[in-house]
């Protein structure tokens, strides 16, 4: 009966702990001082879908993190250059299906093996790098640029909770996430448009226009819940809960950033097909 409340309870004090760091780092730190916490989170998101597809392969888990960074560290320092971007979409694909044929192990699970190794990295790692990639050459922007992504995902997820919790009555995809609402859908979607017009109004002011923070909001906000919907899938067609349980009140780290994984990618193209009004763009 006071399950929920102390998982509350528990959720509420990890955020507690993480937002002061995450802030600090975008913000008074160095760039790259960002991306040191961005690197290992991403690795251990990507341990934790390999665990859930590899569960008896230790040494094929290792590969496919060892390929994580090599691609996460070229994006972060090299990702101007298309050359380097294409030889990571290229080359981190291959991996999976040529680790599958020397560790054949079970043949029935040798086609997920497959793409899952091959698909890991690029659905985890690469999105989660572009947050620092932005960080460090968007020049003064970049940190505001970072916060919203975070925040049309995160603050988004926490309207969704409250809102499903308190209002929700119908159901949003029961097949795939049972205990998600259509009314939870809608405030987590009003809470993204929310966080995106605070951001066009404060922290992003002169950079972000409103007229561009709405529809940038809905679509990383419907995205976003649609990761979130993408990783349940992936969860219940693999019978686990929860993609780990390194995040107290919040699962795995797989489960804390899976609609951040598609709201990083929204960002990040509105910034580069767009982009912000900024002054100048750092080289």
């Amino acid at each position: 009966m006071d399950a929920a409340p102390s998982n509350l309870a528990l959720r509420l004090a990890t955020a507690a702990v993480m937002v002061p760091i995450i802030v600090g780092l975008l913000f008074l730190g160095p760039a790259w001082s960002f991306y040191v916490l961005v690197l290992p989170i991403s690795l251990v998101g990507v341990r934790e879908l390999l665990v859930m597809t590899h569960p008896d392969d230790a040494v094929a888990r290792g590969i496919g993190i060892a390929v994580s960074a090599v691609a996460s560290l070229a994006i972060f320092f090299y990702g101007e250059d298309p050359r380097v971007v294409v030889t990571v979409l290229a080359v981190v694909p291959l991996t999976g299906p040529l680790v599958a044929l020397v560790r054949i192990g079970n043949i029935d699970t040798a086609a997920l093996r497959s793409c899952a190794l091959g698909f890991g990295p690029l659905f985890v790692v690469i999105p989660l790098t572009l947050l620092a990639l932005m960080r460090r050459s968007l020049g003064p922007a970049g940190a505001g640029a970072v916060l919203l992504t975070l925040g049309i995902a995160w603050f988004g997820d926490t309207t969704a909770y409250f809102a499903g919790r308190y209002l929700g009555r119908h159901k949003l995809y029961e097949v795939v996430s049972p205990k998600k609402t259509v009314e939870g859908a809608i405030g987590g979607l009003l809470g993204s448009i929310f966080w995106a017009c605070l951001a066009s109004l404060w922290f992003l002011r002169g950079a972000l226009p409103l007229a561009h923070a709405v529809p940038l909001a809905i679509a990383g906000g419907v995205l976003g819940q649609a990761g979130d919907l993408c990783e349940s899938l992936i969860k219940r067609s693999m019978r686990v809960k929860d993609s780990g349980g390194s995040v107290p009140g919040h699962g795995g780290v797989l489960d804390r950033v899976d609609a951040l994984i598609f709201t990083s990618v929204v960002v990040f193209l509105y910034v580069e097909w767009i982009g912000l009004a900024l002054p100048q763009r750092a080289s």
